[in-house]
């Protein structure tokens, strides 16, 4: 049974995952739309491998299905000596099909028991649309078409509150918002915690400039994931798109560094206070993208990085519908297609 396999892991040189971490390498990918499909026993096997060369923050997801056996390498990391669990910092996600309020915390527990640990360290909001509940991950009807559920996020983000006030997550966050999301949980009656953080797609093609800006102003972390592009040999991506890898801006300053354009692109977010998700698919790449902390690049290098936005998105997210069901009190959830996870 082979299943996507996501783990988005942190080097050692922060002690704050949180509030002082600057950059997250994974070994493989960073969007369910990306991920390629791998037997569960390798997500054991590539988690062990990673804690042992350093890796310390593993992103996961109920959406992924590997949350057992990313559990059972973190433990038998812990069993030997490698690391004590208070050095790994554990995200997880709550599903779409769980984000009525009184679905959130059972969510969360069957991660736990999936895990067998007693508490994650960050709990986020996958996406901010709803599905109905039930037993399938994307529920669709009679033409295949997903079926969404009308939920006010406000309530749900009210669920994770009371699971970090129950001991369940250390912190709370959220994934995919724009700023007009944000500000709906930051305005808030009666808000108890903040979001710690929103992944969004964000590279030099999509550079997210106001959102930073905005999450800065906030202190709300900004998480890119797609952070080198897309690979070409993704079934769904438009072949249209440019290959950000091979820009001439990023391809010159990378030549003048003495470094890869990838690793450009990685630093030019690690100097803008971005935490970057950067995707490998083996072992050889995990160590080499280490490299991003070998080099700095100059004002006139950011610049001119900043200068090739393009406003191109790579994960285009096309189970969202033109309009998303509204939401039944004063935060309104609908959006149009083109707002989410942007400006």
């Amino acid at each position: 049974h082979l299943v996507p396999l996501l783990i988005l892991l942190q080097t050692s040189h922060s002690t704050n995952p949180i509030h002082d971490y600057k950059f997250i390498l994974s070994p493989l990918g960073s969007s369910s739309k990306s991920l390629k499909l791998v037997p569960k026993s390798e997500a054991l096997e590539v988690t062990k491998f990673a804690i042992e060369v350093g890796f310390r923050h593993i992103d996961c997801a109920h959406l992924y299905q590997n949350e057992e056996q990313v559990g059972q390498a973190i433990r038998s990391k812990i069993a030997d000596g490698t690391v004590k669990r208070e050095d790994i910092f554990y995200t997880s996600k709550v599903w779409c099909t769980f984000l009525r309020p009184e679905l959130v915390r059972p969510a969360l527990e069957k991660s736990l028991k999936d895990l067998q640990l007693e508490y994650v360290d960050l709990y986020i909001i996958h996406q901010p649309v709803a599905l109905v509940p039930g037993e399938a991950i994307f529920p669709t009807d009679e033409n295949g078409k997903l079926i969404y559920d009308s939920v006010d996020l406000c309530r749900t983000w009210e669920a994770l509150e009371n699971c970090k006030d129950a001991g369940l997550t250390k912190s709370i966050g959220v994934s995919n918002f724009n700023h007009k999301q944000l500000e709906k949980i930051l305005n808030k009656p009666g808000l108890k915690y903040k979001p710690v953080c929103n992944q969004v797609e964000c590279h030099p093609y999509l550079n997210q400039s106001k959102l930073l800006e905005f999450c800065k102003s906030h202190d709300i972390v900004l998480v890119a994931y797609g952070a080198l592009g897309s690979q070409r040999s993704l079934q769904w991506l438009d072949p249209n798109l440019p290959f950000l890898l091979e820009d001439p801006v990023l391809s010159a300053i990378a030549q003048k560094h003495k470094q890869t354009p990838a690793l450009v692109a990685l630093r030019y977010q690690m100097q803008r206070g971005v935490v970057v998700l950067a995707k490998s698919y083996n072992k050889k790449r995990i160590k080499e993208n280490m490299q991003v902390f070998d080099f700095e690049l100059t004002p006139e290098d950011m610049e001119a990085i900043d200068s090739i936005n393009r406003n191109i998105r790579y994960y285009e997210y096309l189970m969202f519908p033109p309009e998303l069901p509204l939401s039944p009190t004063e935060c309104d959830w609908s959006q149009d297609n083109s707002e989410l996870t942007s400006w």
